[in-house]
């Protein structure tokens, strides 16, 4: 090729390539410095779609979670008013046994009794005051809740339902009425309060099932969200090794490709000494 003054086709290639450089190395530090593999949608169209779509996944199974969550705390609170009433009705049977002997008498029995009102009047209390925001949960009033522990809005499979038909009121367990005050009423005591330990034991068992079954979607929904943020990471989480390395090979490129530039910017000179 001959010597030329207006193009320097030399100078035009090392520009070329200098800039090709530069943008390696400006990539690759964006890369480093964002963590994101995908620095701008043209890296990766299809994989910046997939990974958005799937951080998305993740932040609905975060807030699933957290639902599932909060549904068990519903059920503990239930279930923790449940076992004090429980409590309440061990403590009448064994003043039921104490009053239904002669061991005691009629004044005794009368002080017993007094306690035994006030233990009815607290269970009731429970029973009635026993809520989770504003919903109660022991007073028979309870409604079909629904719990959304998934991250896509099919109702068959992200929501939980469950309801809420505990009643451990006085009156429905049957210990509104009792008496220590005599034996026979201490005797139907013992009755009465085991018929209610029944029913105390029969919604703690319901409970303790829809709670075991929260436990189980919430292991479930952590499994998901580490796979599921594994494989974003593999699409998008930057390879520091791999971009520490293009990073490097850019540097030391671009500044070959620099000296070349200025090596071959001055090509036009010879032919000038041509003209001298």
């Amino acid at each position: 090729m001959g010597l030329r003054i207006n193009t320097n086709v030399a100078s035009i290639g090392a520009q070329r390539v200098l800039t090709k450089q530069q943008q390696r190395m400006e990539h690759a530090q964006a890369a480093l410095a964002s963590g994101s593999r995908i620095v701008k949608a043209a890296d990766d169209a299809a994989g910046l779609a997939v990974s958005e779509n799937i951080r998305g996944q993740l932040v609905g199974i975060k807030a699933a979670r957290n639902n599932a969550f909060n549904a068990q705390s519903l059920i503990q609170v239930s279930e923790g008013g449940l076992n004090e009433i429980n409590n309440i009705l061990i403590r009448l049977r064994e003043l039921g046994v104490q009053a239904a002997s002669d061991t005691v008498s009629d004044v005794e029995r009368e002080f017993l009794d007094q306690e035994a009102q006030q233990l009815i009047s607290e269970s009731d209390r429970i029973a009635k005051s026993t809520k989770f925001g504003n919903k109660a949960l022991l007073d028979g009033t309870g409604e079909e809740l629904e719990y959304h522990v998934g991250p896509f809005s099919d109702e068959e499979t992200n929501v939980i339902r469950y309801n809420i038909t505990a009643d451990a009121t006085a009156g429905t367990l049957g210990i509104n009425s009792l008496t220590l005050a005599d034996k026979g009423g201490s005797r139907d005591t013992l009755e009465a309060v085991d018929e209610a330990l029944l029913q105390i034991g029969k919604m703690r068992a319901d409970f303790g099932a829809v709670q075991s079954r929260l436990q189980m979607t919430t292991s479930n929904l952590d499994i998901q969200y580490e796979n599921l943020s594994a494989a974003k990471s593999r699409i998008s989480d930057t390879d520091v090794a791999y971009e520490s390395a293009e990073m490097t090979s850019a540097n030391i490129l671009q500044q070959a490709s620099v000296a070349v530039l200025a090596q071959a910017n001055q090509n036009g000179a010879a032919a000038l000494r041509l003209l001298s």
